[in-house]
């Protein structure tokens, strides 16, 4: 107990988590706040189905791009080990390797796209004008996908050399461009559904352009020079595609779960995928705010690692949590005492905000059952320990099944149940494995 105390009163540990969380937190909060300009935008339109087009086609986009989310996560704990020991030349090839598998990735996605969302629709068994809207919209919004995977690696580099104000530029600029051009394409030229996907889509190139010319005054930090020769060999790959496809797993586990969430409420009718949508709304400006936190431990405890700083690692943790615990607490207060209010600024649709209300204790409870699992996840995706990363998830989803099989009868308030037990099993399985790491001294294994 001393020794915690001792930590979280280290000064300085503080300030490095701070320099890199709160740019985060400010980037990141961007990110859910388009979801909420859209559904409130789209949300004053006049039909419920208009709504739900949007929450279903933004999934269905989500479950492709945020399926290669080991683009950012891998180039995290790569460059920021290399930070550690001043690499330069192995942080070029990580920013190059990881660019050219952002656009390999997004033709194959491309391709793939348009008939797995035709497959998902027809599980959906959505009404026509839903299934209809979602088309158009998932199908304007896959232009923009080159330009999402690129931001990914983007922002993940520069957060692994401890330069948080880059992602937060990269990642403002995307989202105010996205709601700026939202409320001028759906309210002033009156584009409707389809102009929330075009806005989207201007904002995503945007965002990854101007990520782009800030990679050469990075580099002038870490001196060095890219090995062209090494790119053409399958073992400069090895690691890190190891670690990215470990980490695909993982995300692809995770984001089914969401998937299906949303399968599950289109099936509950158009009221109930629009009302789920305004809730998980909150989740993600929860989970985006916490995640700055959650990012500052990737940066710190890859670079402690990369410098085999024990004592460092273990500062950077204690602080993260106790902010972390600190934060969610705020988030839980406020959907639970001014969830109503959250839910209707977003729409003025009688039926789904009454379908919402029921479910606003689920989303308060959130936040205090979901903060321990993003810590975590910041702590493995440092110390690039994605194979164990992966096992938790598989693991828990492994375990989730049954419980939700179970659930069904008890339609949305099965549904939310079984998420909570979802957050609870990702984090005792996660702090299980970590765990066993530090008895083992396992997180230093591979630093070299």
């Amino acid at each position: 107990m001393s020794n915690l105390i001792a930590d979280w009163r280290d000064r300085p540990t503080h300030r490095r988590v701070w320099a890199l969380a709160a740019p985060m937190i400010l980037s990141n909060i961007s990110v859910p706040l388009v979801a909420l300009v859209d559904s409130t935008v789209i949300g004053h339109l006049p039909h419920a189905h208009q709504l739900g087009a949007v929450a279903v086609g933004a999934s269905l986009y989500t479950f492709l791009a945020w399926a290669m989310g080991f683009l950012r996560m891998g180039s995290t704990g790569f460059a920021a080990q290399a930070a550690g020991r001043r690499d330069g030349a192995a942080l070029r090839q990580i920013l190059l390797q990881g660019l050219l598998l952002a656009m390999g990735l997004a033709v194959v996605l491309g391709a793939l796209g348009v008939p797995l969302s035709g497959i998902a629709l027809h599980f959906m068994q959505p009404s026509a004008e839903l299934d209809q809207m979602t088309r158009v919209f998932f199908h304007t919004r896959l232009f923009g996908l080159p330009a999402a995977l690129a931001s990914y690696a983007l922002v993940g580099w520069f957060l692994g050399t401890q330069n948080a104000r880059a992602p937060l530029v990269i990642l403002l600029s995307t989202n105010l461009v996205n709601i700026a051009l939202n409320l001028w394409f759906v309210l002033g030229l009156e584009w409707g559904v389809v102009g929330a996907a075009r806005a989207s889509v201007i904002a995503e190139w945007t965002g990854a352009l101007i990520g782009l010319l800030m990679t050469r005054r990075a580099l002038r930090a870490y001196p060095g020079h890219i090995a062209w020769a090494a790119l053409a060999l399958w073992q400069s790959w090895r690691p890190l595609l190891a670690v990215n496809r470990d980490i695909f797993i993982r995300s692809l586990a995770l984001q089914s779960v969401f998937f299906l969430i949303t399968v599950q409420g289109a099936r509950l009718g158009d009221a109930t995928v629009a009302a789920n949508a305004l809730l998980l709304n909150g989740l993600l400006l929860t989970a985006h705010a916490l995640d700055g936190l959650a990012h500052a431990v990737e940066a710190l405890c890859g670079h402690a690692i990369g410098a085999r700083d024990r004592e460092a690692l273990r500062r950077s943790l204690v602080v993260a949590c106790g902010w972390s615990l600190l934060a969610s607490l705020g988030f839980a207060a406020l959907f639970l005492f001014a969830g109503h209010l959250f839910i209707e600024m977003q729409t003025d649709i009688q039926s789904v905000r009454d379908t919402a209300f029921i479910y606003l204790p689920y989303l308060a409870a959130l936040p205090l059952i979901a903060v321990w699992s993003y810590l975590l996840d910041g702590l493995f995706i440092g110390a690039t320990r994605a194979r164990e990363m992966r096992n938790g998830m598989l693991l828990t989803v492994a375990l989730l099944v049954p419980f939700g099989w179970a659930l069904q009868g008890f339609g949305n308030h099965g549904l939310w149940i079984t998420f909570l037990l979802f957050m609870v099993l990702r984090s005792l399985t996660l702090g299980a494995i970590a765990w066993r790491l530090r008895r083992n001294d396992g997180w230093f294994a591979r630093a070299h």
